[in-house]
């Protein structure tokens, strides 16, 4: 009680700087937008239904992502990790490709840490179903559009990217791949 008459009554702008703080210190705000044009013909892979950058659109970017929590909330999306997928270059963990077939994801940037989390595992918990997949790439929310990104726009910065055996582990019919709302957490 008392603590609300001294905000109410003494330091009102004072509580509201400190309100503001603590909420703005729990979220993520864009670090600024990036214009580009159209890829070169053929420059630009759509499996899976990846998206290709458009000439004079701005894609915002992010160097963080929401923080993490035990069920951290996360949008999935389909990627390809394979040589000539989607997913363009190696993956950042390891300059490597993996099989569709293996359970493995990439980050948004801010969940990807610098790195911190590669080759390290996390649970997906998506339609009732778990799957443990290992990190192997990060998703830039950072930067795109270029060939390095396979022409494709900065990822959001609450993506976890994820291969075939990921979705097919959470149950999800084919027909209904590309994205879903999903919850994730480190594994112990």
């Amino acid at each position: 009680m008392k603590k609300q008459v001294i905000c109410s009554t003494v330091f009102p702008l004072l509580c509201i700087l400190l309100l503001f703080l603590s909420v703005e210190a729990q979220t993520c705000s864009p670090s600024g937008k990036i214009k580009r044009k159209t890829p070169p013909p053929g420059q630009c892979n759509q499996e899976n239904d990846s998206d290709c950058c458009k000439d004079g659109k701005w894609y915002t970017t992010y160097k963080c992502s929401p923080p993490v929590s035990s069920q951290t909330k996360a949008t999935l999306t389909l990627n390809s990790f394979e040589p000539d997928g989607d997913g363009g270059a190696p993956s950042e963990c390891d300059n490597q490709y993996h099989s569709d077939d293996d359970p493995v994801v990439a980050l948004s940037t801010g969940w990807y840490n610098n790195g911190k989390r590669c080759l390290n595992y996390i649970n997906i918990h998506g339609k009732g179903k778990s799957v443990r997949a290992k990190v192997v790439d990060e998703c830039d929310s950072t930067m795109g559009c270029d060939s390095d990104h396979d022409y494709q726009p900065p990822c959001p910065n609450n993506i976890v990217d994820a291969s075939k055996a990921v979705w097919k582990a959470l149950g999800v019919p084919e027909s209904d791949w590309g994205e879903m709302d999903i919850y994730w957490s480190d594994t112990d």
